[in-house]
């Protein structure tokens, strides 16, 4: 059972794009809701929760294709 590395490089970049929207989707929710004041209120929340929606894609594609690396035959 040989492991497809260039399968498994894919997963790993779809991961690491992942990893800055773990950080900046949260952070631009909690930035929305703490200037409510401001006009591009709901601007800055749809941004934060679209980063939020494709980290987890990313993630969850990553995970499959690193599975599918992994345990293909």
């Amino acid at each position: 059972m040989a492991t497809n590395k260039e399968l498994l490089a894919k997963g790993i970049k779809y991961l690491a794009g992942a990893l800055p929207l773990l950080f900046i989707g949260p952070s631009l929710i909690y930035n929305a809701f703490m200037n409510q004041e401001n006009i591009w209120h709901y601007l800055v929340l749809a941004i934060g929760i679209i980063a939020c929606i494709a980290s987890m894609f990313l993630m969850f594609l990553g995970l499959k294709t690193i599975m599918k690396s992994l345990f293909n035959d």
